[in-house]
C-alpha cells in the first residue's frame, strides 16, 4: 500500500512538472516571430520614433505657409538715469531722465509662396509717461497693412513646396521599409534557432540510434559475427554523436537568446519553433515587381527629390548673385493723443513706400563661379541618379530570379531529404541483418544529416528571398495589395 501511494505521488508530481514546463514553453511559427519583432523590437520603436520626427518636421514646414499672429511689447519700459545731450555749442550736458515708455504690437503675416513676398498687418499702441514733467502721451497705429516683395531673389518657399512633400512621402515609405527590414532580420534569427533546433533533434536521434545499434553489435561480437574494429568504429560514432548533442545544445541556447533579445520576449519563456511551409501562394513577375517598386520605394521618391534639390541649388546660386532688392508698401492710420480714446478718433493717414537695393559693382566672378558650380552639381546628380536607377532595376530583376530559383531548389532538397532518410532506414535494417558494413552505415548516416541540413538551408533561402522581395517592392503579392503600417 505504501509503495503504491509512493508511485501515485511520483506520477502526480511528474505530471505537474510536465504541465509547468509546457506553460513556460511557447510554440512559434515564422509569422509569429516576425509579428513580435515588428511590435516589440528596439528597431521597430526606433523606426516609429523616426516616423514621428519626420511628421512633426513636415508640420513645421506646413506652418510656414499659414498666417502667423504675433503679440510683442515692452511692459514696463521704466527708465531712471542720466544721459548725455549735446548742446548747440557742441558741449555735453547730462540730462536727468525718469520715464516709462511701454508699447504693444499685434501683428499678422502671410507668406505668398508663388512670389516669395509677405503680406503683413499691424495694430500698435505706445504709452509714454514723463515723471519729471508729469506728462503722459499716447501714440498708436489703429490699423496698418502692407506688402513686402523681394526682387530678383531666390524664392525658398516655392522650392520648399516642391521638395518637402517629397521628403515627407520618402520618410513614410522609409518607415514601411524599416518594418520590412525587421521582418528580414527576424527571419534570419528564426532560422538560426530553427537550424539549431533541428540539429539538436538530429543529434539526439543519431545518438539514440547509435546506442541501439551498439547493443545489437555487442551481441554480434559475442557471437563472433563481427570484428573488434567495427565495435571501435561504432564507439567512435557514439562519441561523435555525444559531442554533436553538446554542440547543438550550446548553439540552440545562443540562437534562442538572440531571437528572444531581438523580438523582446521575456527571458523566462522557452521557445520552440514550428517548421514553416515550403510553398507560398503567389506569383511575382519582374515587370510587376518593378512597377510596384517605383511606385512605393523611398529610393524611387528620392530620385525625384535629389533632382529637385539640385535644380533648387542652381536657382539659389542664380538668385544669390549679389543683387538684392526689396519693395515695401504700407498703408494705414496713426495718431498721437493724451488719452487712449483720442488715439482712435479721426486718425491720420499713414503711407510708406520703400525700395531698398544692393548692387555689387565688383565681385571678381564670385556669383558666376557659384552658379557654374551648382550647374555642374546638377549634371553630376543627374548621372548619379541614372546610375542608381539602373542598380535599382537590376536588383529587382535579380531578386525575382533568385526567388524563382529558391522555389525550385526547395523542391529538389525536399526530395533529397526524403530519399536520404529512407536510404538511412534501409541501411540500418541491413546492418542489423548483417548485410552492410559499419562504413556504409556511417556514410548513409552522414548523407541523411547533410540532406536534412540542406533542406533547412534551402527553406531559409526561400523565405529570405520572399521577404527580400517584399522589401524591394513594398507590395504583398499574396494578398495583392500595397504594404502599409499605421
Amino acid at each position: 500500500m505504501t509503495t503504491r501511494l509512493f508511485y501515485i505521488i511520483l506520477l502526480l508530481f511528474a505530471g505537474t512538472m510536465a504541465f509547468a514546463q509546457s506553460q513556460d514553453t511557447i510554440l512559434l511559427n515564422l509569422q509569429d516571430v516576425i509579428a513580435m519583432a515588428r511590435e516589440k523590437s528596439i528597431a521597430s520603436k526606433q523606426a516609429s520614433t523616426t516616423k514621428k520626427t519626420k511628421y512633426w518636421e513636415y508640420q513645421t514646414f506646413r506652418s510656414n505657409y499659414k498666417p502667423q499672429l504675433l503679440l510683442s511689447g515692452i511692459m514696463p519700459g521704466y527708465n531712471k538715469t542720466f544721459t548725455e545731450v549735446q548742446q548747440p555749442d557742441g558741449t555735453i550736458l547730462f540730462q536727468s531722465i525718469h520715464n516709462n515708455n511701454s508699447s504693444l504690437d499685434l501683428s499678422f503675416s502671410q507668406s505668398i509662396s508663388g512670389t516669395g513676398g509677405t503680406v503683413f498687418g499691424t495694430t500698435q499702441l505706445q504709452r509714454f509717461e514723463d515723471y519729471d514733467r508729469n506728462n503722459k502721451l499716447y501714440n498708436g497705429v489703429p490699423f496698418g497693412i502692407g506688402y513686402k516683395q523681394p526682387l530678383w531673389q531666390f524664392n525658398a518657399l516655392k522650392w520648399d513646396k516642391k521638395i518637402e512633400p517629397l521628403k515627407y512621402r520618402e520618410s513614410n515609405q522609409a518607415y514601411i521599409e524599416s518594418m520590412e527590414r525587421i521582418a528580414i532580420i527576424a527571419c534570419g534569427y528564426f532560422f538560426d534557432l530553427l537550424v539549431a533546433q533541428v540539429n539538436l533533434q538530429v543529434a539526439e536521434t543519431n545518438l539514440a540510434n547509435t546506442q541501439k545499434i551498439q547493443v545489437i553489435t555487442n551481441e554480434k561480437l559475442t557471437l563472433g559475427k563481427i570484428s573488434k574494429n567495427e565495435i571501435l568504429q561504432l564507439q567512435l560514432e557514439e562519441l561523435k554523436s555525444q559531442k554533436a548533442v553538446g554542440i547543438a545544445r550550446r548553439d540552440m541556447e545562443i540562437a534562442r537568446l538572440n531571437l528572444r533579445s531581438y523580438t523582446g520576449l521575456k527571458s523566462a519563456v522557452q521557445i520552440a519553433l514550428s517548421m514553416p511551409n515550403a510553398t507560398i501562394n503567389m506569383k511575382a513577375q519582374a515587370d510587376r515587381v518593378l512597377s510596384e517598386a517605383f511606385a512605393n520605394r523611398s529610393d524611387a521618391i528620392a530620385f525625384v527629390r535629389r533632382m529637385a534639390e539640385a535644380r533648387r541649388d542652381v536657382s539659389k546660386a542664380k538668385g544669390d548673385n549679389g543683387l538684392n532688392a526689396a519693395l515695401t508698401a504700407q498703408l494705414g492710420f496713426s495718431k498721437s493723443a493724451p488719452t487712449i480714446p483720442k488715439v482712435y478718433q479721426s486718425p491720420q493717414d499713414q503711407q510708406e513706400v520703400r525700395l531698398t537695393f544692393t548692387i555689387p559693382i565688383l565681385d571678381w566672378g564670385r556669383s558666376k563661379s557659384r552658379t557654374k558650380t551648382a550647374e555642374a552639381n546638377l549634371e553630376f546628380t543627374s548621372y548619379s541618379v541614372e546610375q542608381d536607377k539602373q542598380v535599382f532595376i537590376q536588383e529587382i530583376f535579380t531578386q525575382v530570379t533568385l526567388f524563382d530559383m529558391m522555389q525550385e531548389q526547395l523542391v529538389f532538397t525536399a526530395r533529397a531529404d526524403s530519399i536520404a532518410s529512407e536510404k538511412y532506414q534501409i541501411a540500418s535494417e541491413r546492418y542489423v541483418l548483417g548485410n552492410l558494413s559499419i562504413t556504409d552505415l556511417s556514410i548513409a548516416f552522414q548523407e541523411k544529416d547533410q540532406a536534412k541540413r540542406d533542406y533547412i538551408a534551402a527553406l531559409r533561402d526561400f523565405w529570405g528571398a520572399y521577404y527580400q522581395l517584399r522589401y524591394l517592392s513594398l507590395y504583398d503579392f499574396e494578398k495583392g495589395e500595397k504594404i502599409y503600417y499605421k
